[in-house]
C-alpha cells in the first residue's frame, strides 16, 4: 500500500470514529434503559428538557428567567438522581457518556479552529515511518542518540558542523527543495543522520522514502524487464515523495541502466524541485570516474556537501 493510500485510509477512519463513539454511547444508554425502568424514566424526562424550554419561551418574556432557572435546577436534580442510581447498580456515572479516544478533537481529527489535531498528525507520522522504510531504524538512530564523543580532534569540530546542518535541515524542512550530499567512509554516521532527518520530516507530515541505492536501481530494473504476468515495483514513489533519501550510492553494480536511472531520477526531482539526501562512501574523484559528468555536475552543484570525518563509530562501539 502506498503512503497516499495509507493516509486516505486514516482520514476515512477519522470520518467514522466520532460517529462510532456516539453509537457506542447510545448502545450503552439503551442497555441501561432496557434493564432498569427507573433509569429509563429519568432519561425520558431529560429528553423532554428541550421541549420544556421551548414551552417556557412561548409563555412570554415575563418571568422567563425564573422559569429557565427552575428547568435547569430540575435537570440537574434528574442528572444527580441518575448518577446515584447508576452507582447503586454498579455503574460509573459516565457509563453511557460518549468516550472519545481523543478528547481534544472528539475523534474528528481536527480541533475547533480547523487545525489538524495532534492525534491525527501522530497517526499520519506513524504511517509515514512505516511506508518510508525507516520505522525500525529511527528507534535507535535519531538526533537524540547521535553521540559526538566518538569523534576526536579536528573530526569532532567538523562533525559538530555537520550535525548543526542536519538539525537545521530537519527543523526548517518546508517542502521546498533543499538537497544534501553526505560523503565519507563507512561507519561515520551518514545513515544515522539520514534516518534522524527522516524521522523529523515525517513527523511534520511530509512523505519520505528512504531506500538504498541497490534497492532503488533493482526496482527500476524489475520495472523495465518485468514480465506481463508479474506486477512491477512502484517506482513512482521515488519521483513523487517530498524527500527522497538514497543510502549508499556507489555500492550498486555499475551499468548503463543504473547510470541512466540515476540521471533520470536526479533530473526529474531537480526539475520538480523535490528534495533529496544522498549518502555515499565514494569520494569526489571516484564519483567523477563512476558516473557521467551530467550526474556528478548535479551532485556537486545542486547539493550541499557534508563531509563525514573520524574513525569508524561502529567499530568503536563494538570495542566498548
Amino acid at each position: 500500500m502506498t503512503y497516499e493510500e495509507t493516509c486516505r485510509n486514516i482520514i476515512r477512519e477519522y470520518r467514522t470514529k466520532n460517529l462510532a463513539a456516539k453509537q457506542r454511547a447510545e448502545e450503552r444508554r439503551r442497555e441501561l434503559d432496557e434493564k432498569y425502568p427507573d433509569i429509563a424514566k429519568i432519561d425520558e424526562a431529560l429528553l423532554d428538557t428541550g421541549l420544556k424550554i421551548l414551552r417556557a419561551a412561548l409563555e412570554g418574556p415575563d418571568g422567563l428567567d425564573e422559569r429557565i432557572k427552575k428547568l435547569q435546577s430540575d435537570n440537574e436534580r434528574l442528572l444527580f438522581d441518575r448518577a446515584r442510581l447508576l452507582a447503586s447498580k454498579g455503574y460509573p456515572s459516565d457509563y453511557d457518556d460518549v468516550h472519545y479516544d481523543c478528547p481534544v478533537c472528539s475523534d474528528t481529527g481536527y480541533t475547533k479552529d480547523g487545525k489538524m489535531c495532534r492525534c491525527m498528525k501522530k497517526a499520519l507520522a506513524e504511517a509515514g515511518l512505516e511506508c518510508s522504510g525507516v520505522k525500525k531504524l529511527v528507534e535507535k538512530q535519531n538526533f537524540g542518540t547521535f553521540d559526538l564523543r566518538y569523534y576526536t580532534g579536528s573530526a569532532h569540530e567538523s562533525m559538530e558542523g555537520v550535525l548543526r546542518i542536519c538539525r537545521a535541515y530537519a527543523d526548517g524542512f518546508d517542502g521546498r527543495m533543499h538537497n544534501l550530499l553526505f560523503i565519507g567512509k563507512t561507519g561515520l554516521g551518514k545513515t544515522h543522520l539520514s534516518s534522524a532527518i527522516a524521522k523529523e520530516v515525517i513527523e511534520k507530515g511530509y512523505e519520505v522514502v528512504y531506500e538504498s541505492a541497490q534497492n532503488i536501481f533493482s526496482d527500476f530494473e524489475k520495472e523495465k524487464f518485468s514480465r506481463f504476468d508479474v506486477t512491477p515495483p512502484d517506482t513512482s514513489r521515488y519521483y513523487n515523495c517530498d524527500l527522497l533519501i538514497i543510502d549508499d550510492l556507489g555500492t550498486e553494480m555499475p551499468s548503463q541502466l543504473t547510470v541512466a536511472c540515476l540521471y533520470n531520477l536526479l533530473n526529474a526531482r531537480l526539475v520538480n524541485e523535490k528534495s533529496m539526501i544522498i549518502s555515499t562512501n565514494v569520494g569526489k574523484n571516484e564519483l567523477l570516474e563512476r558516473y557521467s559528468e551530467r550526474i556528478t555536475s548535479r551532485l556537486l552543484g545542486e547539493f550541499g556537501i557534508c563531509v563525514f570525518e573520524g574513525s569508524d563509530v561502529r567499530s568503536q562501539k563494538l570495542r566498548r
